[in-house]
């Protein structure tokens, strides 16, 4: 599966859970950049963000694609990440994805919102 066929998949399981203010960055055309797609969004309450990383992770069971790398941060609630290596995943509270504005430090890339 291509990375941004892995995007797509991603989006739909943050949908499923109601994830808000959900944003793909396309970070091919980026010198030196970490991975090929950033998926990242936003959740109400650490409740929320576990259950937005579980949908991901059951759609991406569904399509029969390899688990998460590495899944990072459900533990603290505030921001969870997780590494399908060419496509990384950020779920965060509000107010941390604001604090660390992940958009700004990545400026340069193609970015499509989805809701």
């Amino acid at each position: 599966m291509t990375a941004e066929a892995l995007s797509k998949v991603i989006v739909k399981g943050m949908e499923e859970k109601k994830a808000s203010e959900i944003l793909v960055m396309d970070l091919r055309k980026i010198k030196n950049s970490v991975t090929d797609f950033f998926v990242i969004c936003s959740g109400n309450s650490d409740k929320q963000l576990e259950a937005i990383s579980e949908s991901i992770e059951a759609e991406i069971q569904k399509v029969n694609e390899t688990p998460a790398r590495k899944v990072e941060g459900k533990s603290n609630g505030e921001w969870v990440l997780m590494d399908y290596f060419d496509v990384v995943v950020h779920i965060f509270l509000k107010e941390k994805r604001n604090y660390y504005g992940l958009e700004e430090l990545w400026g340069d890339a193609k970015t499509t919102r989805v809701n």
